[in-house]
């Protein structure tokens, strides 16, 4: 049986398929690299110390930026390429939440996206969480996410 790292990485590369969708954001060792430096919580996992169980990824962008990708002037790859350094991120992208099968509906995907607005609202006026949709579920976790910190809530119709 294949270990939870690998597991967590066919979940992403099934459900997403970034690979044959020019549209999404393809996490790369790069984009790993700028999401650090806009703020550490933008990616978070939980691992119970055999491997993720847990993979979260939010963006903070400007307002500006959140509604020309609302609109579909931008795409979700082009997101990280709007931020420079010192902007006024005001908006934050619900961008993935990928639990494994076992570990669903335990409020974990909730908690750690919680927990990591509440650090990168530390340091960024966020005012807006915004979000484009996949799954019923991603509906239901974005809804759930946005009343817990008390934003309003803001989706890319397909």
């Amino acid at each position: 049986m294949p270990d939870k790292m690998e597991r967590m990485l066919q979940l992403v590369g099934e459900f997403f398929d970034v690979k044959n969708d020019p549209e999404q954001l393809n996490i790369t060792e790069e984009v790993m690299g700028k999401l650090m430096q806009i703020n550490p919580s933008t990616m978070v996992e939980y691992n119970e110390g055999d491997g993720p169980i847990v993979w979260i990824i939010i963006i903070p962008v400007k307002e500006g930026t959140m509604n020309r990708f609302l609109k579909g002037e931008i795409s979700e790859g082009k997101l990280l390429d709007e931020i420079m350094p010192g902007d006024k991120l005001d908006a934050i992208y619900l961008c993935s939440a990928s639990v494994l099968p076992e570990y669903r509906r335990r409020g974990l995907a909730k908690k750690l996206t919680v927990d990591a607005i509440t650090e990168i609202r530390k340091a960024y006026p966020v005012k807006k969480l915004f979000y484009w949709s996949f799954s019923p579920e991603g509906d239901a976790l974005a809804a759930s996410i946005a009343k817990a910190v008390n934003l309003p809530l803001y989706k890319r119709q397909q």
